[in-house]
C-alpha cells in the first residue's frame, strides 16, 4: 500500500510539467515590448531618427558550429504597420537571386514571422535578401503540414516597403542591413487591425548565412529543422 501511495504522489507531481509542456503560451521572459512610432521613410540603413527611440536585441546563433557573426534587430509599430530593422555582420554576401518570391532562404536572408491570432494556425512570413528581393507569404500550418500562399491584389496600401544596404570596409564586405515595413492592410483578416496598446502577438525573427556551410540565428529557439515551429514563437506586446 505504501508503494502504491508513493506512485500516486509521483504521478501527481509530474502532471503540471506535462500540462505546461503541451501549452503554446510563450514564457514571460520571451516577451518583447514594441514601441509606437509615427510613419517614416525606409532607407535600408536604419538612418531614420525614429529608430533612436528603441533598442537593439540580439539574435542568438542556432548552431554552435556555425560562423560567429552578430545579428541585431529593432522593431517598431505605427498606426498603419510594423517596421523591422536587421543589422547583420557578414564577410561574404551570398546572394544571386534577382526576383521576388524566389526561394530566398537558400541564400543569405533575414526573416520575420508574425502570428497575430493564436486561435488559428495561420501566420505571416516575410523574407528579404541582401539584394533587396522579398518573399511575403501567408502560411497555414496544420499539425506541421504547411505551405505558403502569395498575397492577392498585392498593390497600393497592401504592398510592403523594403530597402537593404551593403556595408564594406574598403573593398571587403563587412555586413548588411535590411529595413522593411509590413502594412496591417496586408495582414487582414488574420486579426483585428490595427493593434492597440497592450495587444499581444506571437512572433519570431531569424537570419540565415551561407559563408561556411549554413549558419542560422533565431530570437526564440524552435525545435525542428525549419523555422515553422510556431508554437514556440515568442510574444511581442504593442507598448
Amino acid at each position: 500500500m505504501f508503494q502504491f501511495i508513493k506512485i500516486i504522489f509521483l504521478f501527481l507531481s509530474i502532471i503540471p510539467g506535462l500540462i505546461s509542456a503541451q501549452t503554446s503560451v510563450a514564457p514571460a521572459e520571451n516577451v518583447l515590448k514594441v514601441k509606437h512610432t509615427n510613419d517614416f521613410t525606409i532607407t535600408g540603413d536604419g538612418s531614420a531618427a525614429n529608430w533612436m527611440n528603441t533598442t537593439w536585441f540580439t539574435l542568438p546563433r542556432r548552431n554552435e558550429t556555425g560562423i560567429d557573426y552578430q545579428t541585431k534587430v529593432k522593431v517598431l509599430y505605427s498606426d498603419s504597420g510594423i517596421y523591422c530593422l536587421y543589422d547583420c555582420e557578414d564577410k561574404k554576401i551570398t546572394a544571386t537571386l534577382t526576383e521576388d518570391f524566389a526561394d530566398l532562404y537558400e541564400e543569405d536572408v533575414v526573416e520575420a514571422f508574425f502570428w497575430p491570432d493564436e486561435s488559428v494556425p495561420i501566420y505571416f512570413e516575410y523574407e528579404v535578401s541582401p539584394l533587396n528581393y522579398e518573399l511575403p507569404i501567408l502560411v497555414p500550418n496544420i499539425k506541421g503540414n504547411f505551405f505558403g500562399w502569395r498575397p492577392w491584389h498585392y498593390e497600393g496600401s497592401r504592398r510592403t516597403k523594403h530597402q537593404t544596404h551593403l556595408r564594406k570596409t574598403g573593398d571587403v564586405a563587412a555586413g548588411w542591413t535590411a529595413e522593411f515595413f509590413i502594412p496591417y492592410a496586408l495582414l487582414k483578416p488574420m486579426t483585428k487591425m490595427p493593434p492597440q496598446k497592450g495587444t499581444r502577438w506571437r512572433a519570431n525573427f531569424y537570419r540565415i548565412d551561407y559563408d561556411k556551410g549554413t549558419t542560422s540565428w533565431e530570437w526564440q529557439l524552435v525545435h525542428n529543422d525549419s523555422f515553422h515551429d510556431y508554437e514556440r514563437f515568442g510574444t511581442i506586446v504593442f507598448d
